[in-house]
């Protein structure tokens, strides 16, 4: 059996660095309110209140402190449920090539439905990005049948659909004696897996960070430059600008950085790269089920990163 296939190439971090313009661009708008507010905290202390108090150094170094706990607290729950994110996908990798495996070699001579079942499978994953990513989803449709489009097409779930699909014809083999029991329920542990996978994606895509905690991390940034310039006006003069700026900076990107991971299946260079997954999943399916148009695998995008 042949399949010919027409595919089109999707085009999301593949290198240790980043280039500074690319920091720039995620961060100008923050440095321009950040410069404005060194300026003007620069010229309150310089015309305003130089010659009555001074401003102790003890503050900005208590909110220096309490933005590095908030900050780190942030990045670090951040990272878990991108780590997690990467953790579920990296695992229906591994589960879609021995499910193929197992309906390929495990169900006898006859391996309609099992050919049937591994194309399924691959729409099952294209909807599920297509779900996590809040996008249309076009790429799964080559890979469904007539009946499998009329069943799902009543479902606002349409991945949790297709595996109930998958767990039909799963019955049909047994039924038609292709696969034994042993090896029904092996399949069946499988299915379950990817139940299991799109569920915990599906909670890591609506389970909203607390945005208080981003909101006032940003809260205590503004504060701590702003009085960070006004102690340091006094001996660095104007530069305190350019200085209370840089300070700022590493607290902001810091920040920036960590809350870039907070969805980690946002279509941008931080996210998991979805993209590149369900291609690789795709390609080693095809592979496998002796396709002769076998789809190119993502490329980077300016040799960063890929989606």
């Amino acid at each position: 059996m042949k399949l010919h296939l027409k595919t089109s190439t999707i085009n999301m971090l593949i290198t240790p660095n980043i280039r500074l313009s690319r920091i720039l661009r995620n961060t100008w708008q923050v440095d321009i309110i950040m410069l404005v507010s060194c300026t003007v905290a620069y010229l309150v202390r310089e015309y305003l209140i130089a010659y009555h108090f001074s401003i102790p150094a003890i503050i900005p170094t208590l909110l220096g402190t309490a933005i590095a706990f908030f900050i780190g607290f942030n990045n670090n729950q951040a990272y878990d449920r991108w780590w997690e994110a990467r953790k579920v996908w990296g695992a229906l990798v591994n589960d879609s090539r021995s499910f193929a495996r197992a309906l390929l070699y495990y169900t006898g001579r006859d391996q309609l439905i099992s050919k049937r079942m591994v194309l399924r499978h691959l729409a099952f994953l294209y909807a599920l990005k297509a779900y996590l990513r809040g996008t249309s989803d076009e790429t799964s449709l080559r890979y469904l049948e007539a009946g499998d489009l009329e069943s799902i097409k009543r479902h606002t779930n349409k991945h949790n659909a297709i595996l109930a699909r998958q767990a039909s014809d799963l019955q049909l083999l047994s039924e038609e004696k292709h696969i034994d029991g042993f090896r029904f329920i092996e399949i069946n542990e499988m299915i379950t897996r990817f139940s299991d996978s799109m569920g915990m994606s599906e909670r890591i895509r609506n389970t909203v960070f607390p945005t208080t905690y981003s909101y006032l991390t940003k809260v205590f940034i503004w504060l701590f430059v702003v009085t960070f310039t006004l102690v340091i006006a006094e001996t660095a003069g104007v530069y305190s600008i350019f200085l209370g700026w840089m300070i700022g900076f590493v607290f902001v990107s810091t920040q920036i950085n960590g809350m870039s991971l907070v969805d980690p299946f946002t279509n941008n260079s931080a996210g998991v790269p979805l993209n590149q997954i369900t291609r690789t999943i795709e390609i080693n399916l095809l592979e496998m089920l002796g396709a002769e148009d076998i789809p190119e695998p993502v490329k980077p995008i300016n040799g960063e990163y890929v989606l």
